[in-house]
């Protein structure tokens, strides 16, 4: 089985090298290789206790470039690889701070609106720059979470809606006309929380009350028209995309019974609601999405990307299983229902043990490796100097690390320069003689979810990140994750699994299964068909509980074990 495994994983990396850089270099591929959430200089809110925040994303590719725009960015970013991001400063959209943006592509030129609640567009012919114009707008209605749609025939449509009681709503529009509206509003999609256990808030969809229904899009794919929405609130893991589908732009939709589409609850980092499904160049569908924090303030919120998958036979959705583990970009058309872009590397650093130069009460080194963004170490200051150490229990092989920041007692505050980290990270076979992995002493990037790729694996048991910068507030790290190959076995198939249905309540299920000894932890995975299980959960012990289940679907379910040496059966 082990070696089994090396040659999967030997003909897994060959392939991306092709696919991700051709010919070139292995460096050009290492740039192409990306874990979530999506590394960006995401900003520190101008009020309120320090933290960063982007959520409510869209993104559409214009002229060559992907442009994306997120909540509370003081800009945007561009890219030509969905992989590689440039920042855009901008001050000429009065409405940027708004919530939810929407933008589009509509003949030459880029238009954007948000949530304000006022009906202001702008628009901009070459958005490289920020020279955007105010356009003259007809369209009177007060909109939250607006989005844009374009069909194929040119006509134009304006969906929103942000509410626990008013439904999402659409209404054809003519840019041409000041997106005057054509025809009134329509009522869209209601909340059905008593039916689809996901849309009711709460950690674990457990309060008694509505969610909220938010954040639509519409995709058009093979003829019918997707419409997309948010549920049951932003703050939580459990936040997610749905879809109703349609033969018109403008409804009737129906419900689409293996919802939600897009769903994270597990993982290092979870969520992946309020989100844009789109084509990239090559003609793969993405959606990027919202990521929860939330610990800092509720709206402490990243962003993350996820492959989608568009089947006539088994209907949309978002791979998430390991989507905050590195995988590449495509640089060509793939099925992503039949080829992974997963790097096949394994987690090596959850809860090893770990030591430091210092910390704070609360902020224990333990909590730098348990892969949970919502706790993590802080060192005792900011000094030079300030280290925490890993030791992943044997030699193993390293091929990335993923430092997250965690900007612990900062003091920032929008307007800001760029927050840079200065530090390096060293390894060693023997705790005492150690060669430098990563040298980031002279970085002058703002980069706090930063994925480094090494040129070459390394066989290393130690691991050591330094700071190498006196700073405000404290060194700090949600977590440092280490990923490559532990050379072991990897696990046996689980016996004993068990899924029983609550009685009165439908939307819950309960789970369990047979304990195994030497396992990272767990994937549930489960759907309505049971020839493609199209949702997951990392579970870290033998047992889970969910709610977020339709109360009169039947579902098929598998749970398998996954180490650091890989993924059982």
């Amino acid at each position: 089985m082990k070696n089994i495994a090396k040659l999967m994983s030997i003909a897994l990396v060959s392939g991306l090298i092709v696919s991700c850089a051709s010919t070139e270099q292995k460096i050009v591929q290492n740039e192409r290789i990306v874990t979530n959430p999506i590394d960006l200089n995401y900003r520190f809110q101008p009020n309120e206790e320090s933290r960063r925040e982007a959520a409510d994303p869209v993104l559409e590719y214009f002229k060559g470039y992907y442009y994306m725009f997120a909540s509370k960015s003081g800009g945007y970013w561009r890219s030509e690889d969905l992989a590689k991001w440039e920042y855009i400063p901008c001050t000429t959209i009065p409405t940027l701070e708004d919530y939810a943006p929407t933008i589009l592509v509509y003949g030459d030129t880029l238009y954007f609106t948000a949530s304000s609640g006022n009906t202001r567009i702008f628009k901009n012919a070459h958005p490289e720059t920020d020279t955007w114009e105010e356009v003259d707008t007809k369209l009177t209605y007060r909109q939250h979470d607006p989005a844009f749609f374009k069909d194929d025939d040119g006509k134009v449509y304006l969906y929103w809606g942000c509410s626990d009681v008013d439904p999402i709503v659409g209404v054809e529009v003519d840019p041409k006309n000041g997106f005057c509206a054509i025809g009134e509003p329509k009522s869209l999609i209601e909340h059905n929380g008593d039916k689809y256990g996901w849309e009711v808030p709460g950690k674990n969809n457990e309060e008694p009350r509505q969610g909220w229904n938010e954040g639509p899009c519409v995709l058009k794919h093979n003829g019918r028209y997707y419409l997309q929405y948010a549920a049951p609130g932003t703050q939580y893991r459990i936040y997610g995309d749905g879809n109703y589908v349609g033969d018109n732009p403008l409804g009737p939709f129906e419900y689409v019974e293996d919802n939600p589409f897009s769903f994270k609850p597990g993982g290092f980092i979870g969520g992946a609601g309020h989100g844009h499904t789109f084509k990239d160049k090559y003609g793969n569908y993405w959606h990027v999405a919202s990521m929860t924090i939330s610990v800092r303030h509720w709206f402490e919120r990243r962003l993350g990307i996820f492959p989608v998958v568009v089947s006539d036979k088994y209907g949309m959705y978002a791979l998430t299983t390991f989507a905050d583990y590195p995988f590449c970009i495509p640089d060509r058309k793939v099925d992503f229902e039949k080829e992974d872009i997963n790097m096949g590397w394994n987690l090596l650093s959850y809860k090893k043990k770990v030591s430091a130069s210092s910390s704070l009460e609360g902020y224990e080194p333990e909590l730098a490796n348990d892969e949970q963004v919502e706790t993590w170490w802080a060192a005792q200051t900011g000094n030079k100097g300030e280290w925490l150490q890993m030791d992943l229990g044997k030699l193993m092989e390293i091929n990335a690390i993923q430092v997250n920041f965690a900007d612990h007692n900062f003091n920032v505050h929008a307007p800001h320069g760029p927050v840079v980290y200065q530090y390096y990270i060293e390894g060693s076979t023997d705790g005492k003689n150690w060669t430098r992995l990563i040298d980031e002493e002279k970085n002058e990037k703002d980069a706090p979810h930063k994925l480094h790729t090494l040129s070459a694996p390394a066989k290393m048991q130690y691991l050591r990140i330094c700071n190498t910068k006196d700073m405000e507030g404290c060194f700090s790290l949600f977590d440092l994750r280490v990923f490559g190959q532990g050379g072991g076995k990897v696990p046996a198939v689980v016996t004993g699994f068990q899924a029983s249905r609550d009685e009165n309540d439908k939307r819950i299920y309960r789970f369990s299964w047979e304990p195994q000894d030497n396992v990272t932890g767990y994937i549930l995975r489960w759907g309505t068909q049971k020839e493609k299980l199209t949702h997951s959960m990392v579970v870290y012990n033998n047992h889970y509980e969910a709610r977020y289940f339709n109360r009169d679907s039947e579902y098929y379910f598998s749970v398998t074990a996954f180490n650091e040496n890989g993924v059982g059966k």
